[in-house]
């Protein structure tokens, strides 16, 4: 019913509103009028009041100048979500609230392979609202989706758009990607960094963090680190001051074409190519391959040794975005999964490892 309701974002005209009055009577549509004709403007206002005392204003000063960025609380025991880069080095941190409330915050982990950091504040417990994160797994392209932040210093800004793109892949402040990003077209800019992309029922789908654009200044293509993998991190920062990750020991890349054709698979086919197995790592003490030729006619490859990752523990693995996500969001430390492996195109296997740490 909510998905349906959330559709209808401009101004419904009368013969609208009797249309779907009469799709109201159809009762194994499952629709109910009452939901549908609830004027959109209030949908955006319900939302903006629920979460907005959620979020924070977060000023930062560093040796080399400061900086401003937003936040939310994550729950009763003052614990303020927001990035890595917001708070990173700072050596004061003043954490403002909608009701005009200024509190110092004390920077109790920070992840920058996420580009996540957790904050905390000595609040009483009657002075937080925490808000509610909900399943970025459920996510579906088109979906209306709101930022607040505080953008040029501007606090407590909404702005609106949808979910442009799912599984997109960043950088985060180290030399692995962030996966599983999602792309929005919400208006994101230089001080919205920390703050929540929610959906319409007030809860947090992701945290805003990146943009792309020429000017720094929003050209609708901004990121959002998803909330499964946030409230991991957080949760990690909380509990143990850091976040571990996983690690295969390979670079790889999706199966481009060319592959496809050379070992006559179907064009649509997926998976990871493993291109190279890092020495002294967990891939490298397994039967996992890297790419070689194996033979070439007139300075063009014909035939190769190539292993292709298709699955981890039976979950379809169709690029290194997925692979990536999955490793983050589904697995820890020393953990033994099987991988499926197509080799040369020909064999099919399952082959066992130990995850190290990366």
């Amino acid at each position: 019913m909510k998905q349906l309701r959330h559709h209808f974002i401009a101004p419904m005209t009368i013969g609208a509103i009797i249309a779907l009055l009469m799709l109201a009577a159809l009762p194994a549509a499952g629709i109910y009028a009452v939901d549908l004709v609830s004027h959109p403007n209030d949908v955006f206002t319900d939302a903006y009041r629920n979460a907005s005392p959620s979020v924070v204003a977060i000023s930062v000063e560093r040796e080399e100048g400061g900086g401003n960025g937003s936040g939310f609380v994550i729950d009763k025991d003052g614990h303020i979500l927001t990035n890595a880069h917001v708070v990173d080095e700072a050596r004061e941190i003043v954490v403002n609230f909608i009701d005009g409330a200024k509190v110092r915050g004390t920077t109790i982990g920070i992840d920058r392979a996420s580009d996540l950091a957790v904050v905390k504040v000595d609040l009483p417990a009657e002075q937080l609202s925490p808000i509610p994160f909900a399943d970025s797994q459920d996510l579906v392209i088109g979906q209306i989706v709101l930022a607040i932040g505080s953008p040029f210093g501007q606090g407590w800004t909404l702005t609106s758009g949808i979910v442009s793109a799912l599984d997109r892949r960043i950088r985060g402040l180290t030399e692995f990607s962030i996966g599983g990003v999602i792309q929005t077209d919400a208006s994101i800019n230089p001080g919205n960094s920390g703050g929540p992309l929610i959906n319409l029922d007030g809860e947090v789908i992701g945290v805003n963090s990146q943009i792309i654009s020429e000017t720094r200044s929003s050209a609708g293509v901004g990121f959002a680190i998803p909330s499964n993998l946030a409230r991991r991190v957080a949760r990690s920062l909380i509990e143990t001051g850091e976040m571990r990750y996983s690690l295969i020991g390979i670079t790889g890349f999706d199966v481009p074409l060319n592959v496809s054709e050379l070992l006559g698979l179907p064009n649509n086919f997926r998976g990871v190519v493993v291109r190279e197995v890092v020495d002294g790592g967990p891939a490298a003490a397994s039967d996992l391959r890297e790419i070689a030729e194996m033979r070439t006619l007139d300075n063009e490859l014909v035939d190769m040794r190539v292993d292709i990752i298709t699955a981890i523990d039976g979950v379809a693995i169709n690029g290194m975005n997925d692979l990536i996500t999955y490793l983050a969001r589904k697995t820890h430390p020393h953990q033994e999964i099987t991988l499926s492996v197509l080799r040369d195109g020909l064999q099919e296997l399952e082959l066992p490892l130990r995850l190290g740490s990366r």
